[in-house]
């Protein structure tokens, strides 16, 4: 028996590691819209909380993009922030007309759903983790030639009217700021939004396709741009599809 007993064992270790390995799940991509200015001195705080986040990926299930849009209306108090622009305003008041709130800085906006202080670190993952559990769309990017090519194939259920838009964003930015409430300070930003760009809308069906040529300035870091498809709905401005790829090497 104590023979017969020391041939068993190996042979249930040899079935044991032929087993095949479970899958791991896919993340879900899920975006975390900065709004944010250089002349705010609460806002180099959330800028970390979210470098560190999407670093990270901490949260399970989920793959965090931070899009950093600075908005314009704190360059009149004394520092002009030179990422700021008209557009993340206006896309900040949309927001805010959906949740009844007011604009502010640093605030955060997860997949459209969902807003809060953006330096909550731990309210941030909590949202982060609930949003990735929702149905998305069917959604592809793909980045080459000088071009992304974007395609939707299917929607969540009942999911109204929606466009399709592309972001292109620039991470290891910084600023050495002279004036204003961050005076004297270097401040390090989350990826920067450098262009929003409006593709156009979903069909009927649920499908869509379309191309966008991307020219980038010379200013920019290559290695550190990346291009982000967003799926929104028009009315809500609830995030149903996200979808992100990095520039191929030249």
């Amino acid at each position: 028996m104590k023979k017969y007993g020391l041939l068993i064992l190996p042979l249930c270790g040899l079935l044991v590691s032929l087993a095949p390995a479970k899958p791991t799940p896919a993340r879900v991509p899920v975006v975390v819209e900065l709004f944010t200015s250089e002349g705010c001195s609460s806002c180099p705080a959330a800028d970390a909380a979210l470098r560190e986040l999407e670093a990270a990926q901490a949260v399970p299930g989920a793959d965090v993009i931070v899009l950093g849009e600075h908005v314009d209306y704190w360059n009149k108090l004394g520092w002009k922030d030179a990422f700021s622009a008209p557009a993340f305003t206006a896309r900040q008041r949309q927001y805010a007309q959906q949740f009844g709130t007011g604009s502010y800085t640093p605030q955060a906006v997860v997949n459209g759903r969902y807003e809060l202080v953006g330096s909550h670190t731990s309210e941030l993952k909590a949202a982060v983790a609930k949003a990735a559990t929702l149905p998305t769309a069917a959604l592809s990017l793909t980045v080459d030639h000088g071009q992304a090519q974007v395609h939707v194939r299917s929607l969540p259920a009942d999911t109204p009217a929606v466009e399709v838009l592309l972001a292109l964003t620039e991470s290891g930015l910084s600023s050495q700021v002279g004036r204003g409430e961050n005076s004297g300070r270097l401040l390090r930003h989350a990826a920067v939004v450098r262009q929003l760009i409006p593709l156009g809308r979903v069909r009927a069906d649920g499908t869509f396709g379309g191309a966008q040529a991307l020219t980038l300035p010379a200013a920019w870091q290559r290695p550190h741009v990346r291009v982000v498809a967003l799926v929104q709905e028009t009315a809500s401005r609830r995030i149903v599809g996200v979808a992100a790829a990095s520039l191929p090497s030249e």
